[in-house]
């Protein structure tokens, strides 16, 4: 059975589980669901859930690019409950059927790879290289190298054998060669924030300034998201710090300086040593 098709299945807990703590409220994951068949479970953080709801808010931070679960039942207004929880846990409520493990530790182990160095596969022969210099375009396959016996270089953007780029800057000499993030920024559409007063055209993908990973905005609540990377939080309208937006101007309102235009450059993330 495919993952669409287990999707479609409905999971439900067995009554007799003696190791989950079962509730008689909502689902916290799903507070508009008026829908009570299925038995809601208590997870670590207090909110109540059911593994159709679980599985699908996890499956949809993966998809985001975070590999930490956290939880995002509401408090007190927009303020978030954000207890992380351990994938054990969430293996274990959310239900997930061998398939679904596989599925999701590779993710996991993918994400959490890229937190701390770049990697790409080299397109020879497929093996992860990581990137030690974030400015330099040329890598070189250590694997390919020693199996030629000269050296094998690749260009980090466009997956392709090293060419030479001449007087050409942030690309090498293979046609075609773009940073596809880069195009993104640029030509993405442009959304509003329906609840941050004078926002009403803003690109609806940016860069995160401290690490460059792609954020997007759900056109919910404050101006303000957090990076799915490196979990800074930055106004998604003049792309400050929030502790520095936040320092001339509220988060239901436009910035003093406006919507800072489509990027140009990816920032590079200088990570801690």
């Amino acid at each position: 059975m495919s993952l669409q098709e287990q999707e479609a299945a409905e999971k439900k807990y067995d009554p007799l589980d003696s190791t989950l703590k079962f509730v008689d409220r909502g689902d916290d994951l799903d507070p508009v669901s008026s829908e009570f068949t299925s038995l809601r479970a208590e997870m670590s953080c207090g909110h109540a859930v059911t593994p159709d709801s679980l599985t699908l808010w996890c499956r949809s931070q993966l998809d985001e690019g975070n590999y930490k679960f956290r939880c995002p039942a509401l408090l007190e207004g927009t303020k978030q409950c954000n207890k992380e929880w351990s994938y054990q846990e969430v293996r274990r409520l959310a239900d997930l059927n061998v398939e679904e493990m596989q599925h999701f530790e590779e993710m996991m182990a993918r994400l959490a790879l890229g937190e701390y160095c770049e990697v790409q596969p080299c397109p020879k022969c497929k093996t992860n290289v990581e990137r030690k210099n974030s400015s330099n375009l040329c890598v070189k396959c250590v694997v390919c190298t020693a199996d030629q016996k000269k050296s094998y270089q690749f260009c980090w953007q466009c997956l392709k054998k090293w060419k030479d780029p001449g007087d050409r800057s942030g690309r090498c000499g293979n046609d075609g060669c773009v940073n596809k993030d880069l195009e993104i920024l640029q030509t993405c559409k442009s959304i509003s924030l329906p609840e941050v007063k004078g926002v009403t055209s803003c690109p609806s993908v940016r860069a995160c300034p401290v690490c460059g990973m792609k954020a997007e905005h759900n056109q919910k609540f404050c101006k303000n998201v957090v990076c799915p990377r490196c979990r800074h939080e930055f106004c998604f309208v003049c792309l400050k710090l929030k502790r520095v937006c936040s320092q001339t101007s509220s988060p239901y309102n436009i910035c003093p300086s406006g919507v800072a235009p489509r990027q140009t450059s990816i920032p590079v993330w200088k990570k801690q040593e």
